[in-house]
Formats: C-alpha cells, structure tokens, sequence
C-alpha cells in the first residue's frame, strides 16, 4: 500500500498552518486539508503519488532517474497544493505567486531546492507550465491550473530529508512567519560541521582524550598547570628536527676536504720506490720532465 511519508507529512502541515487561516470553517481563500495531497486515490496508476507497488511499466518517475530508481519504496514521492489567497505585510499572494516563487528558486538551483524533480503549475490559471530538473517535459495536464504539483526524487524521500526549508523560506518571503535565522546550509553540511566539531571537541585538552593527546604533542596540561613533560614531545621533536635540517644545510655549503693535505699524508707514507711505481709510464716521462726542470733552476 503507497504511504504519506513522514517529510511530505511535514511540509503538509507546515502549509497547513499558516496558509489555512481559519481551520475551523471552509473558505475559498483557505488552503484547505483537502487540498493539499500526498497519495494518489485508489484508481492513481503511475508517476510520482505512487509507491512501489503502483507503479507501471517504464514509469517516468521510476527510470529516468538513478535517483528515483534507487529511491523507489512504498512511499509516494509528490505533493499536490491547492488554490489559496493570502494577504500579508500589504501585498496578496495565491497559488500561482507561490509556484512561480518555488520554480525561481529551482531554477537559480537553490541548496533547498535540489530535492525536487519538478512542478507542474501555472503561472496565471489560464496555462499550464512544468519545471523539469531533468529537462524531459515542459507541460501538463490542465488539472494543474488549479493545483501545483511537486515531484521529489525518491532517494530524497527514502533518506527522509526534509523538506520544509523551501516552504518556510517561502512563508517567510512572504510575511507569514519569521525564520530564527538565515541558514544557506543543507543538512548534509550541517552533519559534516556537527561531526568536525564533535572530532575537535575530543581533542580538547580538559578531556581524557585531548589531555593525552596535547601531553604527547606539546607537553601541556590544560587541566594541571604544573604539569612537567618528562618525555620528548611531537613539538621537541620537531625543533630537533628543524634544527638538524639547518645544521645539514649548512655543513652542505661548506667544502670540507682539504685536498692538498690528504696527498701530504698519503705520499708521506709512500717510498720513493712506491711512488714511482704508482706513476703510470705515460705520466713518469712528464715527472721527470718537470723534476728536471725544478732541478736546474
């Protein structure tokens, strides 16, 4: 059986709320509970307000997409909204205000927006328009001049993400509600950030954890000032480290053979004999030469 999931749930009411102005009589300017689906009726065959288990045959909202074909669960992955007229900070705004709002948004890819696979809407009730993220399709049928239809990519819908920030920036464009604060953020960045602050907060020297570890690497004690490091410490050893790499450098630059008094001390241990056999016989002619000529000046 298709099932209303808990995120889709959740954007219902939060319309609901604030765009049902009167929840206790029917109005024509009301969004009503009525008007604001998840699953299709018993006879909906297909697409978006279908699980899986009423999906057909090469069903658009199943095969065009990874996303949806590896999303695809007995959830309904679409919500219908109905017609509704609300005025706030002196301006009116309807349905059709409040699609062409959200297609701007997908357009210029809001991180909120990235969820959502397409709407089917009309900008005037007079046409009807579809916003495809996928590029497939830019109509629909004519039911749509009278309700907006938002499909999102069942993987979106499998993870249970939620799926107000959207509708609440909406709300809040529009006057009806004011956010706590403005946040750009997805909640994918919001794990990554809570899970490096957790990581940082184990390395905090007043807990067990950090205060080994900042004994270890700086030979500090964030909880016993009079702590005394008896042991080297990563940063000991790294300014042993430095001062060897300078020490290296600079016995680098330097020569430090003296050539002339290495053959000094190697002929001193030499007979003349010895020497004289280690000439090579090309070379002796040009010793004796030279010897000659010391000799006679």
């Amino acid at each position: 059986m298709t099932r209303a999931p808990a995120n889709l749930l959740a954007v219902r009411s939060l319309l609901l709320e604030h765009l049902n102005r009167d929840p206790n009589r029917a109005r024509d300017e009301d969004l009503e509970p009525n008007e604001v689906g998840i699953v299709g009726d018993a006879n909906h065959r297909g697409g978006y307000h279908c699980g899986s288990n009423r999906v057909v045959t090469n069903d658009y909202s199943v095969v065009e997409s990874s996303r949806d074909r590896n999303g695809l669960t007995l959830d309904a992955a679409a919500l219908d909204v109905g017609l509704f007229r609300v005025s706030s900070d002196g301006r009116d705004h309807n349905l059709f205000t409040f699609s062409a709002w959200c297609v701007a948004q997908c357009v210029a890819n809001a991180p909120d927006t990235r969820d959502i696979r397409e709407i089917i809407y009309s900008p005037d009730g007079t046409v009807v328009r579809r916003w495809d993220r996928l590029g497939r399709r830019s109509t629909g049928d004519r039911s749509h001049l009278w309700h907006t239809h938002f499909s999102f990519f069942r993987d979106s819908i499998k993870a249970n993400r939620d799926q107000r920030p959207l509708f609440r920036r909406y709300l809040s464009a529009i006057g009806l509600v004011k956010l706590e604060e403005e946040n750009d953020m997805t909640p994918e960045e919001h794990n990554w950030l809570e899970t490096v602050h957790r990581n940082l907060t184990v390395l905090d020297g007043r807990n067990p954890v950090g205060q080994i570890y900042t004994r270890m690497a700086m030979g500090e004690d964030h909880i016993d000032p009079k702590f005394v490091v008896g042991h080297p410490t990563l940063r000991t050893l790294g300014a042993q480290l430095t001062a060897m790499q300078t020490a290296l450098k600079s016995l680098g630059n330097r020569d430090v053979a003296d050539e002339q008094a290495i053959i000094t001390g190697v002929l001193a241990g030499l007979t003349p004999q010895e020497i004289a056999a280690a000439i090579p016989p090309t070379v002796a002619d040009q010793v004796v030469t030279e010897l000659s000529r010391r000799l006679a000046a």
